[in-house]
C-alpha cells in the first residue's frame, strides 16, 4: 500500500555489502504503536478513560489515531524501511449496544490523500523530508491507491462479537472500488484506551506491492492496520 522508493535508489550503491550481510543479519521488525520520530497530533492530555456505554459515538482525530505499518521482503530489504504511516483525515461512527453486540455497528471513511509518513525503521539511512514526500507521491500513483480516482477508503461492519474488553469486528473494506471482508481485533485496555488491529493483503484489493531491482527489494504484501481511541464523543447528544 506504500512504496519504499528511496530504498531503491540506495540499493545499487550498497548491493555488495547487502549480499554479504544477508545471511547473518537480523532484520528489524515493526515498532510498537506510537513511538515514531514524527508522532503527529496527539490526543489532549485532559481526556479521561474510554468507557463504553450504549449510544452513538463519533470517531476520528484528535482523540483517535489510524496507522498503517509496512514490512519489507527480498534479498535487498536492508536498503528499505519499515514504515509507519498515519491517516490524518478520517471519520467514523460507532453504534454501541453493550448487552447486545449484534445491534452494534462501526463505519469509517479515510481520505486517501491524507496519509503521512510518521516513521521509518531499518534501512541504510534515516528518512528525510524528501523521502517522505516521495513516498506520499508514490502512494497516489495508479498502481497503488490511485487517489485521484479513488479519494476514499471505507469500512462498514457486518458483525460485532465479544465484550467491551475484547471484541472482534467483521466488515467490508473497500479500496480502489474493490470490496472484501476483513476481521478487526480490538480490546479495551486497563489504561483506558481502545486499541485494535487488522491485516490487509494488498493484492486482494488490486494493489501491486512496490518492487525494485527485479524483486530484490519489495514491499511485503501484508500491511498491518492499527487504531487507538483515547476519547469518545457522543453523537446522539449533540445539539
Amino acid at each position: 500500500m506504500v512504496a519504499v522508493v528511496h530504498g531503491a535508489a540506495m540499493l545499487s550503491r550498497y548491493w555488495p555489502n547487502i549480499r554479504r550481510l544477508h545471511a547473518c543479519s537480523s532484520i528489524p521488525r515493526r515498532t510498537s504503536f506510537g513511538g515514531s520520530a514524527d508522532p503527529g497530533p496527539q490526543p489532549p492530555s485532559s481526556l479521561g478513560p474510554v468507557t463504553l456505554t450504549d449510544g452513538t459515538y463519533r470517531l476520528g482525530p484528535p482523540t483517535g489515531r489510524l496507522l498503517l505499518k509496512t514490512g519489507r521482503a527480498g534479498l535487498g530489504r536492508r536498503a528499505g524501511h519499515d514504515l509507519t504511516i498515519e491517516a490524518t483525515r478520517w471519520a467514523g461512527e460507532a453504534v454501541v449496544a453493550v448487552g447486545d453486540p449484534d445491534r452494534s455497528s462501526v463505519s469509517v471513511t479515510v481520505e486517501t490523500d491524507s496519509l503521512e509518513v510518521r516513521q521509518g525503521t531499518g534501512g541504510l539511512k534515516e528518512l528525510t523530508n524528501a523521502d517522505r514526500a516521495d513516498i506520499k507521491r508514490t502512494l497516489a500513483d495508479k498502481a497503488l491507491l490511485h487517489t485521484a480516482e479513488h479519494p476514499r477508503i471505507t469500512f462498514r461492519s457486518t458483525r460485532i462479537t465479544g465484550t467491551p474488553q475484547s471484541f472482534e469486528i467483521t466488515g467490508d473494506l473497500t479500496i480502489k472500488g474493490r470490496t472484501h471482508p476483513v476481521n478487526v481485533h480490538a480490546e479495551g485496555n486497563g489504561d483506558g484506551l481502545l486499541r485494535g488491529w487488522a491485516t490487509v493483503t494488498q493484492t486482494t484489493w488490486g494493489i501491486k506491492p512496490y518492487t525494485a531491482f527485479l524483486g530484490a527489494l519489495r514491499l511485503a504484501d501484508e500491511v498491518r492496520v492499527e487504531f487507538e481511541v483515547a476519547g469518545l464523543e457522543r453523537a446522539d447528544r449533540l445539539g
